[in-house]
């Protein structure tokens, strides 16, 4: 899949909501060595510089699009390209930082423990991921690609937007390998000036692209012109012409104890 950091970029303002509200519960004063894992175009990363000046930033992903957005925004950091799957940090980090990237890694049974087992004693681990598959605009793109003339060029697709954790069962496996977990979900509502449209551009930098990357020129256009239609059913437009988007997300902050280390 491809990724696009300036598509991403148009709403971040608001993707940084998310990240401002992690980074006010995780518990250390002046971690020194912070890796932003999924680091996108380095918002994230800078949010994070901001807040711990003195540590050692470094930002990870596998997007080039995103890498290069990052190294220009913060040419001062060390950003390296890594699939989060496989990395491994060279040595223990005391802040393991994940907005809104772990859902598109797979197997949080065995990914959870190895990230924290990448810690300093009383290091965290801190998670945002979004989790609105049962939303409306998410819903509508499973829908459609199961229709024709999609179906079979997207039916990988379909099936790999498997439904996500619950918070119990994050809680279970994080306390498990040696965690002390701080968990809450949050139901954001984000105004976006320009009706369906801007909510299909805002899903365009995100949940589309599976969707999307596959089909041709003139497949991705029908695809998209069927979307918006009916996410503008989905989200009617307030009186202004904006419309409301509800974004539920999933928050979590695991504190490494000092004897699972």
């Amino acid at each position: 899949m491809s990724w696009s950091a300036s598509q991403y970029g148009k709403f971040e303002d608001e993707r940084n909501r998310p990240i401002r509200d992690l980074l006010a519960q995780i518990p250390l004063d002046s971690p020194r060595c912070v890796v932003d894992l999924g680091c996108g175009p380095g918002n994230s990363t800078e949010l994070l510089l901001q807040r711990f000046p003195a540590a050692d930033v470094i930002g990870v992903d596998n997007a080039p699009d995103m890498l290069a957005a990052a190294r220009k925004r913060l040419p001062q950091l060390r950003f390296e390209s890594a699939d989060i799957a496989s990395w491994a940090a060279p040595s223990r980090v005391d802040l393991l930082f994940a907005n809104a990237s772990l859902q598109w890694v797979p197997d949080h049974a065995r990914l959870m423990p190895a990230l924290l087992a990448q810690l300093a004693p009383g290091g965290c681990l801190a998670v945002q991921m979004p989790d609105n598959l049962d939303e409306p605009a998410h819903r509508l793109m499973r829908e459609i690609a199961a229709e024709a003339p999609w179906a079979d060029t997207l039916r990988e697709a379909v099936r790999a937007r498997e439904a996500r954790h619950d918070a119990p069962w994050y809680y279970r496996h994080l306390q498990a390998a040696g965690g002390q977990v701080n968990i809450w979900r949050t139901v954001f509502h984000h105004p976006l000036a320009g009706g369906a449209t801007a909510v299909v551009e805002w899903f365009k930098g995100s949940g589309l692209r599976p969707f999307l990357d596959p089909l041709d020129e003139a497949l991705r256009a029908r695809f998209l012109q069927r979307y918006t239609a009916a996410v503008a059913e989905a989200y009617p437009a307030l009186p202004d012409g904006s419309v409301l988007l509800p974004f539920p997300r999933l928050f979590f902050v695991a504190t490494l104890h000092a004897s699972a280390s």
